[in-house]
């Protein structure tokens, strides 16, 4: 499925040949139902520390965006801009080329190469400042790049000034997510979620204190964005330095600088993958404000797009825990245990999506109102329903199955697949329904949807059809490849040789 896969030639193991420690074969409800609540518990460990800190930390950018509201209306415009475009593109790339550590700690952990871990994360480190000076200059000139995309001058030149404010976020960005990929790859999403609820508290407090109280305008509201960010990655990263994570971090390495080539190569996987699926909802409310009537149309798809987005972070929370347990099990050698992990969180992400679906269809004529006081934007929103609700439903599912590429490493694949369903299919089809068919927001909508569910149909057919087992033998050898010129004395992968040696008959 990507390149590595390619080095790896075995034959298929029979459904007797897994390893010692793996998942049983169920032969009972009674021992289906045990291990589906135990599955669930260890998933949910992991996926409700993992969504509060995702909501927590997409509620930095919108709690500034709120007391920004106390300014005058183009302060507030300048800072949703910058917020939106300039931090979001950049956001979007860190947090996909920091994703790559959910498939290499995940598997080095589940392999007990602990001492990989940390050397990891700061190749990371490495590769993200790098990627951080690229991004620098839309930061320095984002007046410009702004007045490029048709702005208006005045919030182009504020939000400009803004974004040169911002600079600070960039690089906390690059620090963060490196870390955050580490800690869940052991499971330590608690203490995320500890500090993040701890920086969303200063945050809120400090945005008060500069924005209303003492009146200081764009530069308070940058000084605590920027504070807040700081205390995330200042916070998680003083947890590992206290000896919390032992054995995962020894202290900063030489190795950091080693095989860079090779794991830039996943990172900049996982960066297309994850920036591929965020411009595509950014191009399609570009292309609906070309439609008749635009500011009814924007205002609609923004409305349905910003509740998504919320509920995207929910099920980011399962796409993490997901890719941890697929990753930690297919290196410890454990296929089918990653297989159970699999069906277990998928029933659990259609449950939880046929309740969103549900709830919109019910408040169908009331759940835009929150966001708009113009009753033909309600009406828009309100006619989206059904579309909106399918696509709430899909996109329950959508994430778990990217969490489970993340954790097998298959993010070369999954960018290609997006290019092909979202921008080759998706993207034409719901401008040929909005434009030709006069199908207007509902017809570019059907054609998001569409692109959204032949992703999730393709990508549901490559886990049914993956062999795990070989999946479980890439793992070693993708440990090996990216930790073998590391001084550290590594074990013997015995799990792995386990299945090897049966495969061949010894």
């Amino acid at each position: 499925m990507d390149e590595e896969h390619e080095h790896i030639q075995t034959p298929l193991l029979t459904p007797r040949e897994h390893h010692e420690g793996d998942l049983e074969e169920i032969r009972s409800f009674r021992q289906l139902a045990r291990q589906t609540l135990k599955e669930n518990k260890k998933l949910w460990y992991l996926a409700g520390p993992a969504i509060f800190t995702s909501l927590a930390q997409y509620s930095l950018g919108a709690v500034t965006q709120v007391f920004a509201g106390h300014l005058t209306t183009l302060e507030l415009d300048a800072v949703s801009t910058e917020n939106m475009v300039i931090a979001g593109l950049a956001f979007g790339v860190m947090l996909g080329m920091g994703s790559a550590l959910e498939t290499l700690c995940g598997q080095a952990y589940g392999a007990k190469q602990l001492h990989m871990l940390g050397v990891y994360m700061q190749r990371s480190w490495v590769i993200l400042i790098i990627t951080s000076l690229f991004l620098l200059p839309i930061y320095l000139f984002a007046t410009p790049v702004l007045h490029f995309f048709g702005q208006d001058n005045e919030i182009s030149a504020l939000a400009g000034k803004f974004s040169l404010y911002m600079i600070p976020q960039l690089f906390a960005y690059a620090l963060n997510f490196p870390i955050q990929k580490f800690l869940q790859a052991q499971s330590k999403v608690m203490v995320m979620a500890f500090v993040s609820a701890l920086a969303l508290l200063f945050h809120v407090f400090l945005s008060w204190l500069l924005l209303v109280a003492f009146n200081l305008g764009l530069v308070g509201a940058a000084v605590s964005l920027n504070l807040a960010w700081m205390i995330v990655v200042l916070g998680q990263f003083v947890y590992i330095a206290m000896g919390y994570c032992p054995g995962a971090w020894n202290g900063f390495s030489l190795g950091a600088f080693r095989d860079l080539g090779a794991f830039a190569r996943l990172s900049i996987a996982s960066g297309i993958m994850m920036c591929l699926e965020m411009w595509f909802y950014t191009i399609l409310i570009t292309l609906v404000g070309q439609l008749p009537n635009p500011k009814i149309a924007v205002a609609a798809m923004s409305t349905c797009i910003n509740l998504l987005g919320w509920q995207l972070m929910v099920f980011f929370g399962f796409n993490a825990a997901i890719s941890v347990r697929i990753s930690n099990e297919l290196g410890a050698g454990r296929p089918r245990a990653a297989k159970f992990s699999i069906i277990v969180v998928i029933l659990s992400s259609v449950v939880i999506g046929l309740m969103f679906f549900i709830t919109v269809l019910v408040l169908r004529d009331v759940y835009g109102i929150p966001f708009t006081n113009n009753p033909e934007v309600v009406h828009a929103v309100s006619d989206l329903a059904l579309v909106f609700a399918l696509s709430l439903l899909l996109n329950s599912v959508q994430p778990v199955l990217t969490g489970v590429a993340v954790g097998a490493g298959w993010q070369w694949l999954v960018a290609y697949i997006n290019i092909g369903c979202y921008y080759v299919f998706g993207i034409p089809l719901g401008f040929l329904l909005a434009v030709y068919f006069n199908l207007g927001v509902k017809g570019m909508w059907s054609g998001m949807l569409a692109g959204v569910s032949l992703q999730t149909l393709i990508l549901l057919g490559i886990t049914v059809r993956t062999n795990w087992n070989k999946e479980a033998l890439s793992a070693e050898s993708r440990i090996r490849k990216w930790g073998g010129s590391v001084d550290e004395p590594r074990t013997i992968f015995k799990d792995i040789n386990f299945l090897k040696s049966k495969e061949i008959g010894v």
